[in-house]
């Protein structure tokens, strides 16, 4: 991954509201044009569904995040999808959106796709788990979501599959040397190179003013940890998790808000937009 460049002021525009009603977002608003704003997308920014392939950010969405990209240092979208999947979904949010799929393994600069070179040697593991599950899984409504770098193996539409899938991860993650992140209904097979979202948002992040990482599920977790060290350093940092029925209790154990579902993540990222509660 590329190293980032100090943030880049951006328009602040008017802030409408008192700080103190806004809460901890208070502390991304005082300096935008010094701060971070970074989120997750299946969960967060889109709803989840049973297939992963027609997932869709909320309507609004893409307008929220150019808007944010206006006002803020640095605004990114930091997710388990392939990072042409973010591109292609979240197009009509423009140039100024940071996109880094596959947990970071993956990002978008300047209109071209960059992989991770950690991961390469992990195609060929990755490709034998892919071969593997489509003839454990065939006729079944398991989806195996095959990233390149990555692989996900998800039982949303076949519930009744899911022990079997877990046990499918164990035996080919031993198999392979490939590293499992669980997920709602879903396990992902992962490089073990040393990348995930929480190595993403330290980067992207360091030297910010203020910074939040919103998201949903246990692939998270390692983003809040990340915005833990950062505080450390003086950054003031929020933790938004986007709950639900199917959030990991220890997402939501000790965030700084919690918010329901991607429409309350979405209110929250307007008002980050506008500085102002609607």
């Amino acid at each position: 991954m590329e190293e980032d460049a100090a943030p880049r002021a951006r328009d602040t525009g008017p802030v409408g509201g008192s700080h103190d009603e806004l809460g901890p977002l208070a502390a991304l608003l005082e300096d935008p044009g010094a701060s971070a704003v970074l989120t997750d997308f299946d969960g967060t920014l889109a709803p989840i569904v049973p297939d992963p392939a027609t997932a869709s950010p909320l309507a609004d969405a893409p307008g929220v995040l150019a808007a944010l990209a206006r006002r803020y240092a640095l605004v990114a979208v930091v997710s388990g999808r392939p990072a042409s999947f973010l591109a292609d979904r979240l197009a009509a949010a423009g140039p100024s959106l940071r996109l880094f799929g596959a947990y970071g393994l993956e990002w978008i600069e300047d209109g071209t796709l960059h992989h991770a070179p950690e991961a390469e040697p992990w195609r060929a593991p990755v490709a034998q788990v892919v071969e593997g599950a489509r003839s454990e899984f065939a006729g079944t409504a398991v989806g195996i979501e095959d990233k390149g770098c990555s692989v996900t193996v998800h039982w949303r539409q076949a519930p009744g599959e899911g022990a079997r899938a877990r046990e499918f991860a164990r035996q080919w993650a031993g198999r392979t040397g490939l590293v499992l992140q669980p997920g709602r209904m879903a396990v992902e097979f992962r490089p073990p190179v040393g990348i995930d979202k929480g190595v993403v948002v330290e980067r992207l992040a360091r030297g910010c003013a203020a910074a939040c990482f919103a998201g949903d599920d246990a692939g998270d977790l390692p983003a809040f940890a990340a915005l833990d060290r950062l505080a450390l350093e003086g950054t003031r940092t929020v933790r938004i998790a986007v709950g639900d029925e199917q959030t990991p209790p220890e997402l939501v154990a000790a965030p700084d808000i919690v918010t329901a579902g991607p429409v309350g993540a979405l209110a929250l990222l307007r008002v980050l937009a506008t500085g102002a509660r609607r």
